[in-house]
């Protein structure tokens, strides 16, 4: 696996070192355990995968290279480089300004560009009709790509489905960044429609199965297929392709869904020819630190801190997997932790920022379980630790602690 050029600030004594740890015990990532950080009267339960994915990390290297490589130019960022407000936070206090929000309002005009000027794509990509307008006034669009390469992956699945006649269904969030890019593309090539939900799913399998009508189809869907698609037609043969950072077991159980859908309808001999197995979009590190998060669930904890950006898919899904078992708070740093009785968090289910008191425990030995979104620095992660750590007596020191894991391993 390709290393990449971090920042220092980003990294971590403890949470660093005991990736590295797990990374050297258990290389071909086989075993989920997490990893006991004993401070004494506290303890953390550390998921064996979580933080800078491959892609992040490719994304905070191309833009602080750009930042480095044109102290003399006007640099952008088209949007969010990724959805974590202090790695966003340390662009911008290097000079760098938003094009665009995550949404796709423009916050400044195209129009105000140069062809001198650098522009960033963020890691999720953008919409061909965007390049298309920052190539029309010159600018090297691609010089600072920092699309992750698991996002390309699944655009070229995309392609390869109209290649071979089939429609893409894209399980994702419309309003995505992500999701938006995948769909500019994939709509060249074959009808494309985007759910979010196996509820979703469900609907658009009912109108395959003439269990709903064309009215009910595009009250549910308006807005989120290609131009000039026929739901009659386009959804005889389907393959499924996912905005990256969806849940992983989601989107394989409504590919199952689909293909179930088609075994119905046209039966086990011709089902090749009307389901594609798309299993392999799918991102490693997405599933990765999903599969980990599951394996929290076999430990026992008072509570579970997800730390991460409120506006990051894939750290909500973490926080909906621990909310399965924990009482769970989503927190963007050490700040939202006011006390030992007093914790801001965020809903995501609301998108409301909240706060409870009384959320430790009276025991004498407190467990949490702590992991963080793919886009969350380590060093962020320590510090929410750290913090934590901080409410309680005769504590072992971060040494110790790291002693004792080195022993362990």
């Amino acid at each position: 696996m390709k290393s990449f050029n971090i920042p220092d600030f980003y990294k971590s004594i403890i949470i660093s070192k005991v990736k590295e740890l797990r990374r050297d015990s258990d290389p071909r990532k086989k075993d989920y355990t997490p990893t006991l950080l004993d401070f004494g009267p506290i303890k953390f339960h550390i998921a064996r995968h979580f933080g800078f994915c491959y892609g992040v990390e490719n994304a905070i290297e191309i833009s602080f290279k750009a930042v480095e490589e044109n102290p003399d130019k006007r640099v952008f960022l088209l949007s969010q480089m990724i959805h974590n407000p202090e790695v966003n936070k340390d662009l911008l206090d290097r000079g760098v300004k938003f094009l665009m929000d995550t949404s796709g309002n423009q916050i400044i005009p195209f129009e105000e560009l140069k062809k001198e000027d650098i522009v960033i794509i963020p890691a999720f990509g953008t919409t061909l009709a965007i390049e298309e307008k920052l190539q029309k006034i010159g600018i090297a669009v691609h010089k600072y790509d920092t699309t992750c390469p698991f996002v390309e992956r699944v655009w070229k699945k995309s392609e390869k489905l109209g290649e071979e006649k089939f429609t893409v269904i894209i399980h994702g969030k419309h309003n995505h960044e992500e999701t938006r890019a995948t769909f500019s593309r994939s709509e060249i090539h074959s009808p494309s429609i985007i759910i979010k939900n196996m509820s979703e799913a469900e609907k658009l399998g009912a109108f395959i199965l003439g269990e709903i009508n064309r009215k009910e189809f595009n009250s549910i869907f308006s807005g989120r297929y290609s131009r000039d698609f026929n739901p009659e037609k386009n959804l005889e043969q389907v393959g499924v392709i996912n905005q990256t950072t969806m849940l992983a077991s989601e989107t394989q159980k409504i590919a199952d869904y689909f293909r179930s859908v088609m075994l119905k309808k046209y039966g086990n001999k011709n089902l090749k020819k009307h389901f594609a197995d798309t299993r392999d979009t799918l991102c490693y590190a997405t599933n990765e630190n999903q599969l980990a998060t599951l394996a929290l669930l076999n430990h026992h904890a008072d509570f579970a801190i997800v730390v991460g950006g409120y506006n990051s898919s894939n750290t909500s899904h973490i926080v909906e997997l621990c909310e399965e078992k924990f009482p769970t708070y989503f927190i963007s740093a050490e700040k939202e932790i006011i006390s030992r009785t007093k914790i801001n968090h965020f809903n995501f289910h609301t998108q409301t920022h909240c706060s409870t008191e009384n959320y430790f425990p009276n025991k004498e030995i407190v467990n949490i379980i702590l992991t963080s979104g793919a886009s969350c620095p380590d060093a962020v992660v320590e510090r929410v630790m750290l913090k934590l750590v901080s409410f309680f007596e005769n504590t072992k020191s971060p040494t110790d602690v790291m002693k004792d894991i080195i022993q362990i391993n």
